[in-house]
């Protein structure tokens, strides 16, 4: 009999999916992870997010369906790891005018590296590790590789948060809700009385919940004194918060009166300034990406025709992706796209499923480039 380490989070996913897995026959065991620091947060307004204050209501949400399904449960403490490539990477990147994923980072970083690695180092012994993802992945054996696929349910689907997961990961994960719809798995939940069938869905967190990020020194304070808006031309157009509370693209609390609508179209950290336009400035037709993880492919070779996806919500976008040697590409899309963000992750498919992606490095740099 196979066993499988279920990452528990105590939400209705996480839970269904340790049941799910019971049902087929593996023996299950339930894991969590402890990453909140115990700092003040602004969380008025806000669901319940994987980072804060509400994390022992989910770990006992968590123990309680563990004991239902009749499971082992165990908690471990990857505080310092979170803080160190979550939190610190977090804050790091904010402070360069650029605007992280932290998701992204979580699942490779912390999730299916550190937490898998503590509980094999606890002497927990198990074959296969399993997440809520609303995702799916199969063996090719043509290419003879681990392939990552969309979700069955779209409007869920997950792929672009673990565009960065290796072979070695691919290979030892199940996500047995990718073949579902949402609203089926809750379903599920509320037959099983479970008793988290009505739980909210968690919520990421925004860097103006969590101010503890930039105020830890006094460099840190120093990258969020307020500082001009300007326009193209130069003009102070009024006064921004600190560079870390603002993203291309944002249009909403620049706090500056116009004619027309202005979105934040640069960010300059070590100016100290933040550059608006119009939404037509906001558009871009090519980037710089760095940091690629290439899954039907070893390695890019060549140019590539495929779509591209710059943001959870974005639109996939056809484009084509030119190798620029190490871990680098040149993107160029066939229409001009909208706030291309620096530090943002790009994600490529083909059809459903995910060929690869990697982080935005830069926009509008390549377009002299033979892309």
């Amino acid at each position: 009999m196979s066993k499988v380490a279920v990452a528990m989070s105590g939400g209705v996913d996480s839970s269904i999916t340790a049941a799910l897995l019971k049902e087929k026959g593996y023996e299950v065991i339930g894991i969590t992870m402890r990453i909140w620091g115990g700092e003040a947060l602004n969380t008025e307004g806000t669901h319940h997010g994987c980072y804060g204050p509400w994390e022992d209501k989910n770990i006992e949400d968590a123990r309680k369906v563990t004991q239902i399904l009749g499971i082992p449960f165990y908690i471990f403490d990857l505080r310092e790891e979170y803080k160190i490539e979550v939190l610190d990477y977090f804050r790091r990147e904010y402070l360069l005018g650029r605007t992280p994923n932290p998701c992204v980072r979580c699942n490779r970083r912390v999730k299916f590296d550190a937490l898998v690695k503590k509980a094999w180092e606890s002497g927990i012994g198990f074959d296969y590790f399993a997440t809520g993802h609303y995702v799916q992945v199969e063996y090719d054996r043509s290419k003879q590789r681990y392939l990552l696929k969309k979700a069955r349910d779209l409007k869920k689907d997950q792929s672009y948060f673990l565009f960065s997961l290796s072979q070695e990961q691919l290979s030892r994960s199940l996500f047995p809700l990718g073949n579902y719809l949402k609203e089926d798995v809750r379903g599920m939940a509320r037959s099983m009385e479970l008793g988290i069938s009505d739980k909210p869905e968690s919520q990421d967190f925004a860097t103006g919940d969590y101010p503890f990020l930039f105020h830890n020194t006094h460099t840190m304070e120093a990258g969020t004194r307020p500082g001009p808006i300007l326009d193209r031309q130069g003009h102070i157009l009024g006064e921004h918060h600190g560079i870390p509370f603002y993203t291309i693209g944002q249009r909403k609390g620049l706090g500056i009166s116009s004619g027309e609508r202005l979105y934040v179209t640069a960010i300059y950290p070590e100016k100290n300034t933040i550059v608006v336009g119009t939404k037509r400035e906001v558009y871009g037709d090519n980037l710089i990406a760095s940091g690629l993880n290439w899954i039907t492919i070893g390695e890019l070779r060549q140019p590539i025709e495929i779509k591209a996806k710059i943001r959870y919500l974005h639109k996939e976008a056809e484009a084509v992706v030119t190798p620029l040697g190490g871990d680098k590409a040149c993107v160029k899309f066939k229409e001009p796209q909208m706030a291309i963000t620096p530090g943002q992750a790009i994600v490529f498919y083909d059809g459903d499923i995910v060929v690869g992606g990697g982080t935005i490095e830069q926009a509008g740099k390549c377009g002299h480039m033979e892309c």
